[in-house]
């Protein structure tokens, strides 16, 4: 594109549009040449309008910012200064300025603008730390070329010279960006701009480099960079719009635009960029941190008074591993060339010590470090664990070991999860994040079990297989078995490290999905665990994983039904018999509602406030919610509809019926007890609940319609099309009743649906477990007859036909 395109009779606007969309619609190669072309372009054209407006002598147009670096994409905002040297007419140099912005608006490109002379921009650069960064790249477009690299030279002076006051405070800007904004690598609908990772880290990264001060690891950043801005074209080209945000229902296009395979491999790319720029940020920060402190100590006065130059004292942390200057460096006699245990030797001490991983030390073990026989010695694995062990500051010096790749020479497996999205909103990191944080969760817990060493370790592996197409926990159940003989674990202990990993979800599937009074349910999971030590490992590595995956994972009453059930596990272990199938005893509460609903002959309704899982605050994020009243048909769909009005998540939903002691021969009163949570806002009272359930039963209050037209008021925002629902019959699930397992997208109402498609099967419900992950729902039923007894298979078989029937 040569400036004849934009320049004589199709100066204008619509010349200058014309050629833009030629150049946007393929005329250049997509990437820096497009971009590059695109500013000169937008060069000339400007060049153009600043010329025909017969501009007086000392003044000059300025291309800042991204526009100052060549970074345009195709929906990018023009930040332009015009610079005058103050000597022309005031009203003069305001009409030069019409001339040139009113054609930009007219083109509807958003434009930052501003008019100042060379003092004016000094002092505003002052006194703005965003509008310094915006001239650290200021170029010449038209004028006074002259002006132009004075203005360049002395805020590149002062740049340098207010270094150590104003990189302090442009840590800070980035800091506070980062806590608004998140971590650009594990956000699955990131902003590739102003998230931590992003485009805006890597122009700050610039600015430090400016400063003389310190400097940025160079490799692979230059290549983040171009990943970050030619995602972002794409975005522009596929939405039309000016966004940096890289939402859901665009990725697709946006990796078809980019000829990436599809969304989850054009989310590796952005997070391996991100991780990338992130990285080298925290090296860079660390050393500009290093400078500052070095100079307020007066060092030079010190090597003089010493009499020579000072040097910062080496502490020994380990064989070959020293702390200097606040980090961990290799000893001068170190030598990772006969050692081949010092990389994880030297990553063990950091973490044990608390301080970060010199970017020296690990390029030079990455880089001349030998690979570990196999199986590794004893010592190797030792340290691995001692770093696993480290707690959070295991996290900062595992990413200086991937960053030079030193992860994937350990564990081979470990690059199929390197980066890797998860598209449940539940969880808050990549796959390789989520595993590291797990072994950090479970280093507070390795008081609880007596080998602490397998519980990091498979915390470690829990997931590995999610890099490998099928069912993530047998493929994991493989690759543990195979990576724990790798690293030295004997045949014995590879086989519980494979058992966890296979079974690592059966503890809380079981808890949150199954009766736990139902022995069948207790000897089940028994025979699979096998031993009172895996027990104590499995329990530990559930609670670990829940709580790395993030805050909707874990609470009190996910722990509290682990807890159970791992209580009746370990009695069977040591080889207690299950209690026999009987009813329950009803609670003193449940007889006292059952009682009273007797009395009435109306519903009661009794309320019990639940907190966050350690966290007892003054708020109850849900309640336990006992409901008695006659028994009668219906009760199920009814209840769960009421709940669903209120906006109340249903958590799990016991059914049984009790006849009160205090009045024998009596009909029989049905006690429903029920976890139920706010979907937001606060708890309703009991008392609207209960009225709202008279409604319903008395057919007043007819729930289905009412749930319909609140889903057609406030549709829900969907990414794409649902599965279909999955309705199966759990095998030998319990000899009690027939399980019945419902798998389907969830949404308001569906414990309703689902009991009313259940009692129009002619069935009655026992009990309920609900258990959901984001979208996911998995809702398992405890079904009988209407003589109590389990349904015959073909009979079940038909139920959960119609269920899905009726759910579809």
């Amino acid at each position: 594109m040569t400036s004849t395109d934009v320049t004589g009779e199709n100066s204008g606007p619509s010349g200058y549009a014309a050629a833009r969309l030629r150049l946007l619609t393929g005329e250049a190669p997509p990437g820096p040449p497009r971009r590059t072309a695109l500013a000169r372009l937008t060069d000339d054209w400007l060049a153009a309008l600043h010329t025909a407006a017969a501009p007086p002598r000392g003044t000059a147009l300025v291309a800042v910012g991204g526009y100052g670096r060549g970074e345009l994409s195709p929906r990018s905002d023009l930040d332009v200064l015009l610079l005058h040297d103050g000597t022309a007419d005031p009203a003069t140099v305001a009409a030069l300025a019409d001339r040139v912005w009113y054609p930009v608006w007219d083109l509807g490109i958003a434009l930052d603008h501003s008019v100042r002379t060379p003092a004016e921009a000094r002092k505003t650069a002052a006194d703005d730390l965003k509008v310094q960064l915006g001239l650290l790249d200021a170029r010449h477009i038209a004028g006074d070329a002259g002006l132009v690299a004075a203005l360049r030279t002395t805020v590149l002076a002062d740049w340098r010279n207010q270094a150590p006051r104003r990189l302090p405070e442009l840590g800070e800007l980035c800091r506070d960006r980062a806590e608004r904004q998140g971590e650009l690598q594990y956000l699955l609908e990131p902003d590739l701009k102003e998230a931590r990772g992003g485009l805006r880290d890597a122009t700050a990264l610039r600015a430090v480099a400016a400063s003389w001060l310190a400097d940025a690891p160079r490799e692979g950043l230059a290549e983040a960079r171009r990943t970050l801005l030619d995602t972002r074209d794409a975005l522009h080209l596929v939405t039309g719009r000016t966004t940096d945000r890289l939402a859901l229902q665009e990725q697709d296009q946006v990796a078809g635009e980019l000829g990436v395979l599809d969304a989850d491999a054009l989310l590796r790319q952005v997070y391996e960029a991100a991780r990338t720029i992130s990285y080298a940020g925290d090296v860079t920060w660390r050393e500009v941190n290093r400078v500052l402190r070095a100079r307020s100590v007066r060092p030079r006065l010190r090597a003089m008074l010493a009499g020579g130059k000072a040097q910062p004292p080496r502490t020994p942390l380990a064989e070959g591993v020293v702390e200097m200057d606040g980090e961990a460096v290799l000893a001068r006699t170190a030598r990772p060339e006969r050692d081949p245990v010092l990389p994880l030797r030297a990553a063990a001490a950091a973490a044990q010590n608390g301080i970060p991983l010199s970017l020296h030390a690990v390029r030079r073990l990455a880089a001349t470090g030998r690979p570990l026989p196999e199986p590794w010695p004893a010592d190797a694995r030792e340290q691995l664990v001692t770093l696993l062990g480290a707690g959070e500051s295991t996290v900062p010096v595992w990413e200086a070991l991937e960053a030079e790749g030193l992860i994937t020479h350990l564990v081979p497996d470990w690059e199929r999860v390197r980066c890797r999205p998860q598209r449940n909103p539940v969880h808050t990191w990549t796959v390789d994040r989520h595993l590291v944080e797990t072994a950090v969760r479970a280093s507070a817990l390795t008081r609880r079990v007596g080998r602490p060493d397998l519980l990091l370790v498979a915390a470690l592996l829990h997931d590995i297989g999610k890099g490998w197409p099928g069912d993530h926990s047998v493929a994991g159940e493989t690759i543990a078995r195979d990576v724990a003989a790798r690293i030295g674990f004997g045949p014995a202990d590879a086989g519980v490290l494979a058992t966890l990993v296979r079974h690592h979800l059966l503890l809380v599937d079981t808890a949150t999905r199954r009766d736990l009074d139902d022995p069948a349910t207790v000897e089940s999971v028994a025979a699979v665990i096998g031993s009172p030590s895996t027990l104590e490992l499995l329990h530990a590595l559930t609670e670990a994983d829940a709580l790395a995956t993030g805050p909707a994972a874990w609470s009190s009453w996910r722990a509290s039904l682990v807890a159970d059930l791992v209580k009746r596990v370990a009695g069977v272990l040591a080889g207690d018999a299950p209690p026999a199938a009987e009813p329950v005893a009803p609670t003193a509460e449940e007889e006292r509602l059952a009682v009273e609903a007797l009395r009435t002959g109306e519903p009661v309704l009794s309320l019990r406030a639940e907190h966050p899982f350690d966290q007892p605050e003054p708020e109850p994020v849900g309640v336990e919610l006992l409901i008695a009243l006659p028994d009668r048909p219906g009760v199920l769909p009814a209840v769960a509809g009421v709940l669903a009005l209120h906006r109340l998540t249903v958590r799990s939903a016991d059914l049984r019926a009790v006849d009160p002691l205090e009045a024998p021969g009596a009909a029989a009163v049905l006690v429903l007890n029920w976890r139920v949570a706010a979907e937001y806002g606060s708890l309703p009272q009991a008392a609207r609940l209960r009225a709202d359930l008279l409604r319903t039963l008395d057919g007043s209050l007819d729930i289905r319609a009412r749930l319909a037209e609140r889903e057609a008021a406030y549709p829900r925002r969907r990414g794409g099309t649902a599965p279909p629902p999955r309705v199966t019959v759990a095998p030998a699930g319990s000899a009690l009743a027939t399980v019945i397992e419902v798998r389907a997208q969830d949404a308001p109402g569906l414990l309703h649906r689902i009991g009313h498609a259940l009692e129009g099967a002619g069935v009655r419900v026992r009990s309920a477990h609900v258990s959901t992950l984001g979208a996911n729902a998995v809702d398992t039923v405890y079904v009988t007859g209407a003589d109590g007894s389990p349904l015959p298979d073909a009979r079940a078989v038909d139920v959960a036909r119609q269920l899905e029937r009726a759910l579809a």
